[in-house]
């Protein structure tokens, strides 16, 4: 998913943040985490949801379903 790799360079770059860094947040390597922003290697939910835990945006701008990267939640009997 080529707007995901895309988000992730660009979201780790606006903040300043080496790629080993958020490769040992993730436990991962920073070859593990680099395949990931180069578009390598598919990510698992598990890791989709720590890194947008991490940047604190939604996982639908994670992967483009939205341009807003809020958080949005709804009140239940809305």
């Amino acid at each position: 998913m080529q707007i995901l790799a895309k988000r992730l360079k660009e979201l780790r770059e606006s903040r300043r943040i080496y790629q080993r860094e958020i490769a040992g947040y993730l436990g991962l390597s920073p070859r593990g985490y680099q395949d990931y922003e180069t578009n390598k290697n598919d990510l698992k939910l598990k890791t989709l949801i720590a890194i947008a835990d991490y940047y604190q945006v939604s996982i639908d701008y994670l992967v483009g379903r939205t341009d807003d990267p809020g958080f949005h939640t709804s009140e239940a009997g809305d």
